[in-house]
């Protein structure tokens, strides 16, 4: 049965979601840090780590943004078959969601109309918006904003088949040595393993709406998960990149079926503040 469902119910989700995301953590980020504050052994690492962890409560407590990078809002939507969406253009709902959200929210607008006249849109606006149609009669709605400290820090490599698991894992340990300090560790690495160029890069920043101790259902990929996470602490990056022991809190790893000649590997990292709303409509 078909089930109708208003835009604009949509962006009054997304308008609040945009501030809670930028003002609160979920408890798995909450406990990570937590966590890694205990796990620090460097003393300068473990006062970084506890900076963080009060600058994240003062945030919560006064409805302020936990990085003056509000980011870039990512929205993702999974729209159920049996969904008719009434009331306007899907696409501006969105968009105006995110408007008002960071209006509204008093949130950095961070977003220019063109790449290179860099003219600020003044909203931030547009939104980058990835949609799914999956079965049932429920939109599911998942806003991520990135901030491009971490960002920037993000590769694509376009590995040769023969490269094997072995290439799959210095693509890994290379974003993480290049992004260092950058990236405003500690970090948490989404890994897209498969497919095509633009959907490695897709299912890595997909990876970082997991659960931050989820694991793979995939036997090899949860163990990749799990050596990597080794790997990279073992770098000594550490705390805002002034060493330690806690480089990353958490690897999540996507994969998807590619082509016989393709071996494509993204790595999208994302800073301690790796931001998320939920909402199920």
């Amino acid at each position: 049965m078909v089930r109708e469902i208003s835009v604009h119910q949509i962006s009054e989700h997304i308008c609040r979601m945009c501030i809670e995301a930028n003002s609160s953590l979920g408890s798995d980020m909450r406990a990570g840090l937590a966590r890694a504050v205990k796990e620090e052994v460097s003393p300068l690492g473990r006062k970084v780590l506890e900076q963080l962890k009060k600058n994240l409560e003062i945030a919560g407590q006064e409805q302020i943004p936990i990085c003056q990078d509000t980011g870039m809002a990512v929205v993702f939507l999974e729209i159920g078959q049996e969904v008719h969406l009434i009331g306007g253009d899907l696409t501006d709902a969105v968009n105006e969601g995110v408007r008002r959200g960071y209006t509204d929210g008093y949130l950095r607008k961070s977003i220019v109309r063109d790449p290179i006249l860099r003219e600020n849109t003044g909203d931030n606006t547009p939104a980058v918006l990835h949609i799914k149609l999956v079965p049932g009669d429920q939109v599911k709605v998942i806003l991520a904003p990135k901030g491009f400290g971490s960002e920037n820090m993000s590769r694509i490599f376009m590995l040769k088949p023969a490269d094997g698991l072995n290439g799959v894992k210095e693509a890994i340990l290379s974003a993480v040595r290049e992004a260092g300090p950058n990236a405003c560790p500690p970090m948490v690495v989404g890994v897209g393993i498969g497919g095509t160029f633009e959907k490695c890069a897709l299912i890595a920043k997909e990876a970082l709406t997991r659960e931050l101790d989820s694991s793979s259902e995939i036997s090899w990929v949860a163990d990749l998960e799990r050596e990597m996470l080794i790997k990279i602490n073992e770098l000594g990056i550490g705390p805002g990149g002034l060493g330690g022991r806690v480089t990353a809190m958490g690897v999540n790893i996507n994969t998807y079926p590619t082509h016989i000649a393709g071996l494509p590997v993204a790595v999208n990292i994302c800073c301690h503040v790796n931001r998320h709303a939920v909402r199920v409509i």
